[in-house]
């Protein structure tokens, strides 16, 4: 999709920052691109595959999509769903899903393994209810910097509740679903149990995929050359615990987000969010969706953590897409001009490029990304309102204080071979002999050392390089041959009990999931 933005820069694929994608635009799109448009093999292959496995909402022939010989004339007519109903005003695809992955990690002897396994599906009614599902049983060991991250956080990343196994192992259910319908032709609605993510980039400083399943409800509209999303999300606060037999207690959440497409190459966009928690009641006037959520907050005292934000994409020369985040937690625009580094000054930048058939290779894609985010953003004078869900953080996935650079190279040099190159380092400012210095962002901001002097990277000094290397293979549609080689090295100022450097290599096979990585 990323391919297909910045070379024809059709104004409908100018929104998917917001994710997850609209299948009924996005097949919309596709069948818009020019068929006498030059495009090699791949390009055509990744097109017809997409409106393959977005088959409800194609309008052209699907002959090519049928297989040549079905299971027991019943099971994958379409070489893409294991079970596929399309009859007058109903459709329906079933699909199973399964990842098994095994692997070695230096300096023990235990195996990495990913063991999931459960079922996907989607249907739609008359064209305008529609729902989904996806439903998976896991079983894992993760790597040793991977589980230290669940042992100082009671989570298991992008994950919820979960369970030992075999002593050094995680268990734990991972079950999505929504519904969503059209109001009018420009309006949609979703609720649902899932994730969200906003932004362009690797990371989002806005809202990342990262945390575990939440509810929403979700409004959206697209008219003219807008795009607004209202969504409204119920979260879990922090919790030292992990109950399986008490009520957990529950935040709030609002989010805001409005892109103007300004011209065919330039989009920009404004964000909000509030994070709310109350003991008695629900905070409605925050169910209005309407910018200005911060100043609701201040109407109502100011007791919530408000955030807002501002994004920018252009697509350059056929070639190249730049992009943009800044995200502002609070900022006073004296005490920045004092230079004094004062605390409260608390926002994140981010700064990236993509660059498709790079260096004249075709089905090349090369991206970079900066992230930097200071101190203390995110987090609140309380626990209950800082920018997380579930003992994960919302937004990055390392909390704050600290600068991130990104490189990604991605190859397809055949249909159905992948090869792509990653590699992330990053500074980060610790907290040391148990004072906060703005990284974890469940701590209060209120318990800080001093108001002024601040910069990012203060604190216990933490460097980190991760380097992986993937290729994969598509064996059958949808069923992947994955090979993994990561390399990462961590090193904590003073602290050799916390540095470790880490080489990984793991084999595995996937069908109609997502990979299980570890890119922190």
């Amino acid at each position: 999709m990323d391919r297909l933005e910045i070379r024809f820069r059709d104004s409908a694929l100018s929104f998917q920052h917001i994710k997850p994608y609209d299948r009924k635009g996005w097949v919309a799109a596709l069948e818009r691109i020019d068929s006498t448009a030059p495009m090699n093999k791949v390009d055509a292959y990744n097109i017809q595959d997409a409106l393959m496995n977005n088959y409800e909402w194609v309008t052209g022939p699907k002959d090519a999509f049928n297989s040549r010989k079905p299971w027991v004339k019943t099971f994958y007519k379409v070489k893409s769903d294991f079970l596929l109903v399309d009859t007058k005003d109903f459709f329906l695809s079933v699909n199973p899903v399964f990842q098994f992955q095994a692997g070695k990690e230096s300096g023990t002897d235990e195996t990495l393994f990913v063991n999931s396994k459960g079922a996907r599906g989607r249907g739609l009614i008359a064209k305008k209810i529609g729902f989904d599902f996806y439903l998976t049983d896991n079983q894992e060991r993760d790597p040793f910097y991977v589980r230290r991250f669940v042992d100082s956080f009671h989570a298991v990343p992008g994950a919820g509740f979960y369970k030992t196994f075999k002593k050094t192992g995680y268990d734990y259910f991972d079950a999505r679903g929504s519904v969503f319908f059209n109001i009018t032709k420009y309006i949609n609605v979703q609720f649902g149990y899932d994730k969200n993510f906003i932004g362009n980039g690797y990371r989002s400083l806005f809202l990342s995929d990262f945390s575990n399943n939440y509810l929403f409800l979700k409004l959206a509209a697209r008219i003219w050359k807008l795009n607004y999303q209202s969504m409204f999300m119920e979260l879990t606060p922090q919790d030292l615990i992990n109950p399986g037999n008490e009520l957990i207690d529950k935040k709030y959440a609002a989010v805001h987000h409005l892109s103007l497409q300004a011209t065919k190459w330039l989009n920009i966009g404004f964000f909000e969010s509030v994070v709310f928690g109350r003991e008695n009641h629900f905070e409605f006037s925050y169910l209005i969706p309407i910018i200005f959520l911060r100043s609701i907050e201040q109407q109502n005292g100011s007791a919530d953590n408000a955030n807002i934000g501002f994004d920018v994409k252009a697509n350059i020369a056929k070639h190249v897409q730049i992009y943009s985040q800044i995200l502002l937690d609070e900022f006073k625009l004296s005490e920045m001009k004092g230079g004094e580094g004062w605390w409260g000054n608390k926002y994140g930048i981010q700064l990236g490029a993509k660059y498709i058939d790079a260096l004249g290779i075709r089905n090349l894609d090369l991206q970079a990304e900066y992230n930097a985010v200071r101190p203390f953003t995110y987090s609140h004078f309380d626990g209950v309102a800082n920018y997380s869900h579930y003992n994960q953080p919302l937004a990055h996935p390392m909390g704050a204080n600290l600068r991130e650079v990104i490189g990604i190279a991605k190859y397809q040099p055949i249909p159905k071979l992948s090869i792509q190159g990653k590699i992330i380092g990053w500074i980060q400012g610790l907290d040391s002999a148990g004072i906060n210095y703005g990284s974890n962002i469940f701590r209060y901001y209120t318990d800080r050392p001093k108001d002024y002097d601040w910069k990012i990277g203060e604190g216990r000094r933490a460097t980190g390089v991760n380097a992986s290397l993937w290729v994969g293979y598509e064996v059958l549609e949808n069923l992947f041959v994955d090979g993994v080689f990561q390399v990462r090295n961590y090193k904590v100022a003073d602290d050799p009990t916390l540095s470790r450097n880490t080489t990984m290599f793991s084999l595995g096979l996937r069908m109609n999931m997502f990979r299980r990585e570890y890119d922190y």
